[in-house]
């Protein structure tokens, strides 16, 4: 279900998977930011959500007061979730946010309890998250629908490189 109670946010949950997944729909504007964040954590408590995709690579950069705010208040709530994994979709490219990310893990770490991963985009996280669940395509025509399609990278229909591998001698 595309849940739309969240301005800033397009949210989509999934109760039979217990999944939410989430990415940032104000363009450049971060002015509600942390209320948003906060009506995810509520979100995420009410539905017993386990599962959350959280695609970085829809957010303007997180400030450095944004980064403290969820270090000290979001993060400590997040941790006390059901949550079993957690999917960072984020472009290797967005460095900013990379380590912004990475420092709010690297404090957070002794609480985190769930497995962690990150993935370029949100489809292959999806997947991994689901178990490659046969709703999984059920739940992509239903955000397609509203927010488009995924689009593909450069490189064909892959949403993750392709390792190349070169013979050796």
């Amino acid at each position: 279900m595309i849940i739309t109670t969240i301005p800033d946010l397009s949210v989509q949950h999934d109760e039979a998977l217990g999944l939410l997944r989430i990415e940032w729909a104000s363009g450049q504007d971060m002015r509600t930011f942390r209320a948003s964040f906060e009506q995810i954590l509520e979100l995420a408590q009410r539905s017993q959500t386990r599962h959350v995709l959280l695609d970085i690579n829809s957010f303007p950069d997180i400030s450095v007061y944004d980064q403290v705010w969820m270090g000290s208040n979001w993060m400590p709530e997040l941790v006390k979730l059901p949550i079993e994994r957690l999917v960072l979709a984020i472009n290797r490219h967005r460095v900013h946010n990379q380590l912004a990310i990475d420092s709010l893990i690297a404090t957070a770490r002794p609480l985190i309890k769930f497995d962690l991963q990150f993935f370029l985009t949100a489809v292959p996280g999806l997947h991994w998250l689901s178990d490659y669940s046969p709703r999984l395509p059920m739940l992509l025509a239903e955000w397609n629908a509203v927010h488009g399609p995924d689009l593909p990278s450069a490189s064909g229909n892959l949403t993750e490189p392709r390792n190349f591998f070169r013979p050796r001698g």
